[in-house]
């Protein structure tokens, strides 16, 4: 496995290319724990970098989600 410091990036994520090809990402900080706790994976993988770039979305769209949900029940109790 090796860093892709000159190729593909996703910012605030560490890109790893396997040597089978396969692309690995890692979140650089950690999720909130709401985020963790509502299933939001902080590493994903996929066979290409357009698959794994739409896996990290994914992942932080459901951080958000979850943070939001987490802040409005707050506000309503």
């Amino acid at each position: 496995m090796h860093n892709t410091p000159n190729g593909p990036a996703i910012p605030g994520w560490r890109l790893i290319v396997s040597d089978t090809g396969r692309y690995w990402a890692i979140r650089n900080r950690a999720f909130p724990r709401v985020a963790l706790r509502a299933g939001v994976e902080p590493a994903v993988d996929a066979d290409t970098f357009e698959e794994v770039q739409a896996a990290v979305a994914e992942q932080e769209d459901k951080a958000r989600t979850a943070v939001a949900a987490a802040e409005t029940t707050e506000t309503v109790s």
